[in-house]
This record gives C-alpha cells, structure tokens and sequence, in this order.
C-alpha cells in the first residue's frame, strides 16, 4: 500500500521541523520513500518519480535531510565536523596531489594554506560550539519589566558553497565549516577549472556524509547556472566581481542572503627602510604564492619614489632566496591556472619596465615571479589608469611598484578604485599606520606582513563594497549561517503593559511612562 500525506503549515510529522507553506511532505509506505520533501509544483509534475534533474535532486536530498531535523543537534553538527575533519586528514596525500595536478602546487603549500587553515577551523569550532549555540540573554528596557530575553541561534537551512579554483580546498571547506557549525545543511559546487580536486571531492563527500548533511554537485559553469535556479537560504561565493553580480541577481529571485568574496586590487605601501629586506621577503611571499592566484595577494606596492629602486633590488634577492634562481624547477613554486590566463597576464608587460622575472610559457602553464615598475599617472589604479597592470585585478604573479609622493597620495590613490579586499602596510610610522587604518576602507589592513589574517580565526574575513560583502571564519563563519532568532517573554503578572493600553490617563502616569520609554 502506497500512502501520501501532505502537510502545509506549521504543522510537525514524524518530529521533523515545521515545513514552510511552500513545501509538501511525501510519504511512501513500503519501505520505498519516506519523507521526501518536495516542492508543490514538482509533486504534481509527479514527484519524486517526475523529470526534475540531478541538481534540483541534490537540492531536494539536502532540504528533506534538513527538514527532518538530522543536523539540529549538538551531537549531530559535532558528528559532522568530525567526518569533515576525518574526511581530510584519511587523504591529505590524495589532496595534495590533486591540487599539484591542477596547480601545480607543493604538497607542503597545499598542507599550509589549504588543509591546516581548514582543520584548524574545525578545531576552533568543536571547541566553541556549546558556547556558540548556548542561548544569549539581553537585557530588556524598564518599562518591560519583569519581562526577559534571550536570543537563540538557530540554523538557516540549505546553504550553498560556490567555491573557485585558486584554493580549491581551503574556500570550499572553510565556510562548510560554519555552516555545519550552525547545524545547516549544505552543497557544495567546487570549481570545474581543477578537475582533479573536483573529481576527489565528487567521490569522498558521498563517503563521508551518506545522510545528505553534504551534498556535491560537479560538473562546468552549466551546473552552476542550474544551482542558481534553485532556492537556498544563503548563498556564498567566492570568485569574481564580474560572477558575484550574477550570483546576486540570482538569490534576488527568491530572496536568498548571500555572502560575496570577490578579491580586487588589493595596494602595499612601503616605507620601512630598516627592515627593507624582511618586508621585501613577506611581501614576495603574499605575492607569489600560487603564483599570485590569491584573491588577498598584494596586487601592487606603492612606495616614494627615492625608494624605488632599492624596493626593486630587495624584491628580487627575496625571490630568488624563496624560489631560486630559476623557479620553473623550484617544486614549490606553482603554476598558472589555464595557457588562456597566461596570455591574459603576458598582456600587462607590454610597455613597462619588467625589473624581475618576466619570463613565461603558454603551454606550461608558467610564469615567473616578475616585477614591474608603473609610472603614476591620474588615475592611479581602475579603468583609467595608463598601465594595463592597474586597471584591474592582476590576479597572477605580476607586481607593480608604483612610485607616489607620500603616503597620503597613496591614500588618495586608493580611494580611486573599489574598496579593496586587504590592504598591507609596511611602516615604522605610527603615524603612517594611523593614517592607512583611518583614512582607508577595506576588508582588513594588516601592518609589516600579508596573507597571515586568514590564519587567525577570532577574525572575520571579508571584503566590502567592490571586494565582496559578508564575511566568515571562527565564530564569524557561526553568525553568518545562524539566524539569531529574539525570544521574549512578559509574565501576565504583574500586568505593567496595561499601563501602555488605552485609555490613557493624560495625566502624571502616561509622562512617566513616556520617559521611562524614551530612556531606553
């Protein structure tokens, strides 16, 4: 005998959560479906036995795991932190070797940047998720009294994780991280361009989450079209500014809140001459790790133009100590991501002054470390700017440093494109560091290194205005996929809001309320 329910409403079936009125519940008898969760439009096209495609069902497996609450609980969302963590450190060798096929990445690069920012994520987690989804009292004014609050972190629903190829692991599992975290559940898209770590996550996401807390879909830009179709309670991307509009457009459709890592130029500015060398060496290792395909790599430095030249010269000793003398042979050193973005990147040294590196092969996918030197023209940096390399993010390893009269000019110079991702200081000047701190926007500014703020998870990542919106990491990564829900409760006595309720006395009671009220 076959069976079907449905239910609209706030109404609970079998202990599963309160389905919105847009959903239906399915239950077959028979052993052969039980709590399928459908939308109305595809029950009647004939449900789980219709014509809807592999991604509309992956979506589908992802809200019924949802509904049916297996991801509410501490003990659950702790159950899948744990499989995620087993899940990398069972095949931290497969990754590696996956990501040095597709970038040519060191199997130490891969453990630093990608897997151990990951797992210390989980770590940080685990740790802090009672404290995280313990209920938060707040205070209520005194005309509510003795009324209290709390706030209760409760989990959105369906998440989707847009990740791109520059680290295919790190920005697919870290925000996963979170969203597990707040007791989500969530699917994944990672980037077609890195096919082998596609096809590693493809086979081991089933592996480890068989209950559909994790859902992959692989496949090209297609597959992602069709996810953006489909309706999510929060959307992350990271990727381009360009791809992020689109994003955007779509979650708008079904009012979906979306979280957008887009990168942008991200500016240095240099003046520390007694530590010239060590800065030259931090700033050659933002640049050029993953041959520069870092969405918070500096994309330029702005230095005076007395210390140009010797920037240049410590810039150059840097790479050569980091990747030898010949980085093509250096096995730390990756490679580009496509010949096409070669050739995109071999565009922005036509006409400017290449004093390192320089050297590139479309078909190996290479291209040295290289430094650039970039008149300053007006504007600076954006569409306007005289030098290719300054219209938009270079995204490769390519540095330009740009000779400015001071550091306010530099300022002025940011403020003519985007609000950047991250910004880099490289002073012994408080003043100078006041300066780049108060008179800039950006994701987050970070004084004498780069990079390293993704590392430190009591911090938020995240870009603002042109270099994305949202952010995550640590608790961070806990707010965003919660929605902090506000419960109050007013005892029926005594009853003070009858104070409140008409007919007003216009007397010495209802100023007194009036005061208490406007003083908060």
């Amino acid at each position: 005998m076959v069976g079907v329910v449905l239910r609209d409403g706030p109404n609970r079936v079998f202990g599963q959560r309160a389905l919105d009125s847009g959903y239906a519940l399915v239950t077959v008898r028979c052993g052969i479906v039980v709590g399928s969760v459908l939308r109305r439009e595809q029950l009647y096209r004939g449900g789980v036995n219709g014509t809807h495609n592999e991604v509309t069902e992956a979506v589908l497996r992802a809200r019924r795991c949802f509904e049916l609450g297996r991801t509410d609980q501490l003990g659950a969302r702790r159950r899948s932190l744990k499989s995620l963590r087993r899940m990398l450190v069972e095949h931290e060798a497969e990754f590696a070797s996956a990501v040095r096929a597709d970038l040519g990445k060191s199997e130490q690069e891969t453990g630093v940047m990608e897997i151990s920012l990951v797992l210390g994520e989980i770590s940080n987690a685990l740790k802090r998720l009672r404290r995280w989804t313990r209920p938060h009292p707040v205070s209520v004014p005194v005309a509510l009294w003795p009324g209290h609050a709390h706030l209760v972190a409760e989990p959105l629903g369906v998440v989707l994780i847009l990740a791109p190829w520059n680290y295919p692991i790190q920005l697919l599992l870290a925000p996963l991280v979170g969203v597990l975290a707040a007791g989500n559940t969530a699917v994944l898209k990672p980037s077609s361009q890195t096919q082998q770590t596609m096809k590693l996550f493809t086979r081991l996401i089933p592996k480890y989450f068989p209950d559909d807390v994790v859902t992959i879909v692989d496949g090209d830009a297609t597959r992602s079209d069709e996810l953006l179709e489909q309706k999510f309670d929060h959307i992350i991307f990271t990727g381009s500014a360009r791809v992020g509009r689109i994003v955007m457009r779509a979650a708008a459709e079904h009012l979906t809140p979306v979280t957008l890592e887009l990168g942008g130029k991200s500016p240095a500015w240099f003046d520390d001459d007694r530590n010239l060398e060590q800065a030259a060496r931090r700033i050659a290792w933002a640049k050029f790790s993953n041959s520069g395909q870092t969405c918070v790599a500096p994309d330029y430095v702005m230095t005076t133009p007395d210390r140009v030249d010797a920037l240049a010269a410590a810039l150059k000793d840097a790479i050569a100590e980091l990747w030898g003398s010949d980085p093509k042979t250096n096995p730390d050193y990756g490679r580009i991501i496509s010949s096409k973005h070669v050739d995109r990147l071999a565009g922005y040294l036509d006409g400017v002054r290449v004093v390192a590196g320089g050297d590139f092969e479309r078909d190996a996918r290479y291209m040295a470390p290289t430094v650039i030197l970039v008149e300053a023209g007006r504007p600076v940096v954006g569409p306007g700017a005289a030098a290719a390399a300054m219209r938009e993010e270079i995204f490769g390893p390519i540095l330009p440093i740009v000779p400015v009269s001071s550091p306010r000019e530099a300022v002025d110079a940011i403020h003519e494109f985007e609000k950047p991702l991250a910004l880099y200081v490289f002073s012994s000047s408080r003043r100078t560091r006041t300066l780049f701190e108060r008179a800039t926007s950006s994701g987050s500014v970070v004084h004498g290194a780069g990079l390293i703020q993704l590392a430190t998870t009591e911090l938020p990542f995240g870009g603002i205005g042109g270099s994305g919106m949202g952010h995550y990491h640590g608790e961070f990564s806990f707010r965003t996929f919660s929605h902090l829900k506000p419960v109050l409760t007013k005892p029926q006595r005594p009853d003070t809001l009858r104070m409140v309720q008409p007919p007003y006395d216009h007397g010495w009671l209802t100023r007194a309320v009036e005061w208490v009220l406007r003083r908060g």
